[in-house]
């Protein structure tokens, strides 16, 4: 009998938000709230990080395996007109990658394989292109630049590959496109996103040999992320 009243309850409870959301006559939550011209908030979200690698020598690539990971942050958003924003979200960001490198001179799982756990303080700056807002929900796209400091870099660590520790840049800028929609609830404005995050810079820091089976034959090694965030204003 328990099981049957919350079926009914969340039954119901899909109902009305589905009324509130996509029908004709609804109740419109948060009539007001992107007439601010500053607003506030935060998110939550996830991620998955790998790298693009680019090689000196056609060869057999290095295999990067992704983990899930974990961001947290703010959001500061300015509104421009009634389709556009300016938003700036620093947070900070935490990832790890699996690397196997391929080399034959590599014999040992030791050897080949490389966990390399990331923490970025991570300060994108967006502008946020939404369309006009259909009952409580509105879709938008987002593009801009971000900086991303990565405080697990190794970068002025003396001991290289050659000890077992892979070492890359400290600072790392990227250009990030995303696309979400605002469903604006009774008591705040949720927002569920996906954005790609793309390094345009080498974040490399290669081994003192020139010749290491681990950076010898990288041309250059860029980030690559996949965000989903869940914002809430």
């Amino acid at each position: 009998m328990r099981q049957v009243i919350v079926i009914i309850i969340l039954a119901l409870g899909f109902q009305t938000a589905s009324a509130q959301l996509f029908s004709k006559e609804k109740i419109k939550n948060l009539e007001n709230f992107d007439k601010q011209f500053l607003t506030w908030g935060y998110y939550l979200g996830f991620n998955s990080y790998d790298y693009k690698f680019d090689y000196n020598e056609i060869t057999e690539e290095i295999v990067t395996e992704s983990s899930a990971g974990f961001n947290v942050g703010l959001i500061g958003d300015m509104r421009i007109n009634e389709y556009i924003n300016l938003r700036l979200e620093p947070g900070i960001v935490f990832a790890t990658r699996n690397l196997t490198f391929p080399d034959a001179s590599l014999t040992t799982a030791a050897q080949m394989e490389r966990e390399v756990t990331s923490t970025y303080i991570h300060i994108p700056l967006l502008v946020k292109f939404s369309t006009k807002r259909l009952n409580n929900w509105k879709p938008f796209v987002v593009a801009g630049a971000s900086w991303s400091n990565n405080l697990s870099s190794n970068f002025d660590n003396p001991d290289d590959n050659s000890s077992g520790q892979f070492r890359q840049t400290s600072s790392v800028l990227n250009y990030e496109l995303g696309i979400g929609f605002d469903l604006y609830l009774y008591y705040f404005k949720f927002s569920p996103s996906i954005r790609g995050v793309f390094a345009i810079e080498d974040e490399l820091v290669r081994d003192a040999d020139p010749n290491s089976p681990w950076t010898g034959n990288i041309d250059s090694m860029q980030t690559r992320g996949i965000f989903i965030n869940f914002t809430f204003q």
